[in-house]
């Protein structure tokens, strides 16, 4: 009922900034097929949108076609009360990794691998960004002078790769992005200086680099919080005219951004597409949008 009420209306749901689109599975490692009562010495290889446990189901071939559109745990079946034991396995599984994601570090090699800028909010240690955001938002003196010495002038578009809440993500995903990234500014005539990664990273990170720089705006790649789907999802937020205390509503966002949702070189394009939309509109975030239906 809704798509056909969005279709009379000739637009397209949004999801944060991004355009919608199913979910897409993409290139995945091969799957371990399973049978009711096999046995599995990894469940993690099982694809959700294949598992279904329900017994005697009245209708299998149509709720197998509706799992197909979601790797959400449905079709779990049940034992008495309770999940079964393979439900259970693989909900533990995949909170572990979720967790791992959290409490990991990316490593200490990234930065200089990949040629960025490695700096560090206030934060410490991992315990100190999980518990005081606030610290993760700014930079203390020093951080902040390696910010100034290392940006040169006064950028037009500064990029920013965070680890974030998932370490797994930004490993994963920012680099293939940021290359897409820059060539899609490349052939816009938008040039990129040097890519800034900052340890214990907030959102707010973002609007403290455009205190530093002066940038007119600022794109930052960080590991989202992860789920039980995937431990790897990363997202951009990108803000017009960064500065501390810019209201949440002035970002565009493009999340999703992993092997099950937006593949990382094609969310990249879409991200260089935006970023070129926002400094001719000179407006990012809700304000974005508001230009658009005028």
């Amino acid at each position: 009922m809704i798509a056909d009420i969005l279709g009379s209306l000739n637009v397209e749901p949004m999801v944060k900034g991004s355009d919608y689109k199913p979910t897409d599975p993409g290139p995945q490692p091969e799957r371990t097929s399973y049978h009711d009562g096999d046995f599995v010495p990894d469940v993690t290889k099982l694809d959700l949108r294949e598992l279904y446990l329900v017994e005697n189901p009245a209708d299998a071939a149509k709720y197998k076609k509706m799992k197909q559109k979601t790797p959400a745990r449905l079709g779990s079946g049940r034992a008495g009360a309770r999940y079964k034991t393979l439900t259970m396995l693989r909900f533990r599984a995949d909170h572990a990794a979720a967790q791992d994601a959290v409490f990991s570090q990316v490593s200490e090699d990234f930065a200089k691998e990949n040629g960025l800028v490695a700096v560090q909010t206030r934060c410490k240690d991992k315990d100190e960004y999980l518990t005081r955001p606030d610290h993760g938002r700014c930079f203390d003196e020093e951080n902040a002078k390696i910010i100034k010495n290392a940006i040169s002038g006064t950028p037009r578009v500064q990029v920013v790769i965070g680890d974030g809440l998932s370490s797994a993500a930004c490993q994963a995903n920012a680099m293939d992005c940021l290359a897409a990234i820059k060539d899609g500014l490349k052939a816009r005539g938008i040039e990129l200086g040097k890519t800034l990664f900052v340890r214990y990273c907030r959102v707010g990170a973002g609007d403290a680099v455009g205190d530093i720089t002066g940038c007119e705006l600022v794109c930052m790649l960080v590991g989202e919080r992860p789920g039980l789907v995937t431990d790897k999802s990363m997202s951009a937020y990108i803000t017009y005219k960064p500065h501390t205390g810019v209201p949440e509503a002035a970002r565009t966002v493009v999340s999703n951004i992993h092997a099950q949702g937006t593949p990382a070189v094609e969310a990249g394009a879409h991200i260089a597409e935006l970023i070129d939309r926002i400094l001719k509109k000179k407006v990012s975030g809700v304000g974005l949008h508001l230009e658009g239906s005028k």
